[in-house]
């Protein structure tokens, strides 16, 4: 006899989940607030402000964060759409090339980097860029993240279309479509929603990345998350906490686009 576990009904169960989601949130809270300190020292509060907001943009270390945010959007781009392209063909290949014999050993591959410590895929990249004379720069940043980000990618395009009924196609190719044509016809826009939202997840763990960028990128080179690191061993001042909410409030509506576009059912 089958029961289900109501697992709130357990002793302890709400105040472990109360102080989990204390220790995950109450430092971003605090670096939220002392964003908006209109005291340069962190110990004390001298009232609200949007001084240290403004010193982003025109402020002394100004220049260097706006290169090191160029760096990081461009990056997030071009690896985003890069992983998104290899992600669809895989997941095409994989749920539409029908049976073959590596088809799980594939799936496993692609999502394998979720699941291996971002510490060993960072050495790993390093050892591979110097093994083969790649000099480190801004381009062994962009490989990087197109390999790490392609399981981001993949897994909300391989949901979606593992929703769509493969009768859809079949009807298309009843009425003389060919492959290709009922392809990018009929299961592309269907699968635009997956594609979206894979995109998205993608853009937004490259922007803010820290450890596999660190290990690669060359001298000179900065992205936003390693200019706020290198910024903070010189000492912790609010301006950081002001790039680091912005930061912040991007990934919450990123992440929050991509939660609703994969829940968009464009199938009725």
């Amino acid at each position: 006899m089958n029961s289900k576990v109501d697992v709130k009904s357990y002793a302890g169960f709400r105040e472990i989940t109360w102080i989990c989601l204390f220790i995950l949130y109450a430092p971003l809270i605090v670096v939220t607030v002392y964003s908006f300190n209109a005291s340069a020292s962190i110990a004390a509060w001298g009232g609200w402000s949007w001084q240290w907001y403004i010193d982003v943009f025109i402020g002394p270390e100004s220049a260097k964060f706006k290169k090191a945010a160029f760096n990081s959007f461009s990056i997030a781009i071009v690896a985003a759409s890069l992983s998104t392209f290899i992600a669809t063909l895989a997941a095409t290949a994989i749920l539409r090339g029908g049976r073959f014999r590596s088809r799980a050993p594939s799936v496993a591959l692609i999502t394998l980097p979720i699941m291996v410590p971002e510490i060993v895929l960072a050495v790993a990249t390093l050892i591979f860029f110097n093994s083969i004379g790649f000099t480190r720069g801004y381009l062994t940043i962009l490989v990087a993240h197109v390999a790490f980000c392609i399981p981001f990618a993949y897994l909300p395009i391989q949901a979606r279309m593992q929703g769509i009924e493969v009768t859809f196609e079949h009807a298309a190719m009843d009425l003389y479509a060919s492959k290709a044509k009922a392809f990018t016809r009929i299961l592309l826009p269907l699968m635009m929603p997956g594609i979206i939202s894979g995109f998205l997840l993608a853009f937004i763990v490259s922007l803010d990345d820290f450890i596999i960028t660190n290990f690669v990128k060359g001298a000179g080179v900065e992205t936003l998350p390693t200019a706020i690191f290198g910024s903070v061993k010189q000492g912790l001042k609010p301006n950081i906490m002001a790039i680091s909410t912005m930061l912040l409030s991007l990934s919450i509506v990123m992440v929050t686009i991509s939660y609703f576009v994969s829940k968009w059912d464009n199938t009725k």
